[in-house]
């Protein structure tokens, strides 16, 4: 099977690049599955469940979150009742949401996707990803035929340990949340497919997605300033990765950045939300 790993959909023009090109990315690559990081959907700061629904709507098949999967308060309810969108699952017990989901594809296999988070350098003190993510390979090992999993964290040396640890466990292993496209994908020797950060689906001539007039002032009278999202150089990144469903391994990935340019039309519909 062929599985579409996007990187984190930041704004409107995010979503609006996912919707205009997913269709033709499926028929490209004749995709079977699509898992999208969409934290920064709503204004490039977390994501509403009204974003979510017509992310469902495009043909994702699950969502993952991050470190911004409470700046929306809204999301909180609609995380309990959604299974196919999921929060980092090293977040405390009794924590709303769930980290990790089961989704069967069209075809019929049973895709575990598990969301974790970093450690190092990020804002909440976390239980530890390498042991969480084993305690649900326990649980799901004989529910699934393929894992997945999106490791939202800063460093790329916590990354890379991570994929090396869970190499021969998950089929994929992505990183997320820098929003740069790395150039290290690759099949790891047990046959895990590995990238370090699929990089980001949005506006490519800013800031990491915000309007980079805005994160320079900020840099140079260090006071802080409204965020923007910018407009500009719109892209789709992640990777595509063939699975051997039976084995439960990778045999290729692929990373993508596919140019997203609007009609006037459209351009028109591209607010600030």
């Amino acid at each position: 099977m062929k599985i579409f790993c996007i990187g984190d959909i930041v704004g409107k023009v995010g979503r609006k690049a996912v919707e205009m090109l997913l269709p033709e990315l499926k028929k490209e690559y004749q995709l079977d599955f699509v898992i999208a990081n969409a934290e920064n959907a709503a204004g490039g700061s977390g994501i509403t469940p009204r974003m979510a629904e017509h992310l469902f709507r495009i043909d994702c098949n699950v969502l993952t979150l991050g470190d911004h999967v409470w700046d929306r308060e809204e999301l909180v309810p609609y995380l309990e009742k959604t299974p196919q969108i999921i929060r980092p699952a090293n977040f405390p017990p009794g924590t709303p949401g769930k980290g990790w989901c089961i989704v069967t594809s069209f075809s019929g296999v049973r895709v575990g996707v598990i969301n974790l988070l970093g450690r190092v350098f990020m804002r909440y003190n976390m239980e530890c990803p390498f042991r969480t993510f084993e305690r649900i390979l326990e649980e799901i090992r004989d529910k699934v035929d393929v894992v997945v999993v999106d490791f939202h964290a800063e460093t790329t040396s916590e990354k890379v340990a991570f994929g090396h640890f869970a190499d021969g466990k998950a089929a994929i292993v992505v990183g997320t949340h820098t929003h740069i496209q790395t150039a290290d994908e690759r099949i790891l020797p047990k046959g895990t497919a590995y990238i370090t950060d699929l990089g980001m689906t949005g506006p490519y001539d800013s800031v990491i997605g915000q309007n980079k007039e805005k994160i320079i002032q900020r840099f140079l009278t260090i006071r802080p300033v409204r965020f923007q999202v910018a407009k500009e150089d719109i892209r789709v990144c992640g990777v595509v990765v063939d699975v051997d469903e039976e084995k439960g391994t990778a045999r290729k990935i692929e990373r993508v950045q596919k140019i997203f340019i609007p009609d006037e039309a459209v351009k028109a519909q591209l607010g600030e939300e």
